[in-house]
């Protein structure tokens, strides 16, 4: 059996499933697979993504992330190949945060390739040019964060209605807002007008008080009610 249907045997063979349990049997791979060479892990990564079903994905993704060989070979068309296939928030999420945003923080990735994403007719490429920026914002990036180039797929999307690219627009703005919070201030004002309530509400409070969605108490009901 070779390692790809290995891995995804392990994994249907798992009796929860869940991510923890996964996450281990991927650990375990990418130890075995630490002498590889990077085109190699590349190619089961691939295959682990269409044995594997939706948990495949993030799987293929971390087995390209920490295996250094395969994260420095992966090509920008590699990427594209791989967002082809986007088809969930869940698929999306980890995509952003696993793989394309960290890529785009090393300089792997074009800033014409994400901000294709955003002009997008399809909504999870919308919503994966958002999750890129918080792959490139996250400190396993490296980096102080990077306004420069978050804020200009954020102001594209400002007034995107389609509840899965809002959502990222929130995440997007806060995540930025642990790095740069005067930037995140400064977009906020300025796109007043064009963001939707609940992103303008969730970056708030993330600003005023840590939380993306403080408790109800008597204590901040008016302040949250308040932006």
């Amino acid at each position: 059996m070779d390692a790809a249907a290995a891995i995804a045997a392990e994994i249907a063979t798992l009796p929860r499933r869940d991510t923890a349990e996964v996450r281990a049997v991927r650990r375990r791979w990418s130890k075995s697979l630490r002498g590889a060479p990077g085109a190699e892990v590349l190619s089961i990564a691939r295959a682990v993504e269409a044995a594997a079903g939706q948990t495949g994905k993030w799987v293929a993704y971390e087995l390209i992330r920490y295996h250094p060989a395969a994260f420095a070979a992966i090509e920008e068309r590699d990427v594209v190949d791989y967002a082809a296939r986007l088809a969930s928030w869940y698929a999306v999420d980890a995509f952003g945060t696993i793989l394309s945003g960290p890529l785009w923080a090393r300089g792997q990735l074009t800033d014409a390739l994400v901000e294709a994403w955003s002009e997008a007719g399809d909504r999870w490429l919308r919503r994966a040019a958002l999750v890129a920026t918080v792959g490139l914002n996250a400190p396993s990036s490296g980096g102080p964060g990077d306004a420069a180039r978050t804020l200009p797929i954020c102001r594209r999307l400002a007034a995107d209605r389609d509840d899965m690219v809002e959502k990222a627009l929130s995440w997007a703005l806060r995540a930025l807002a642990q790095r740069d919070r005067p930037a995140v201030e400064a977009f906020v004002v300025e796109m007043e007008e064009a963001l939707a309530a609940r992103v303008k509400r969730e970056v708030r409070n993330k600003l005023t008080t840590g939380l993306k969605t403080p408790p109800k108490t008597p204590g901040n009901r008016n302040m949250v009610t308040a932006v």
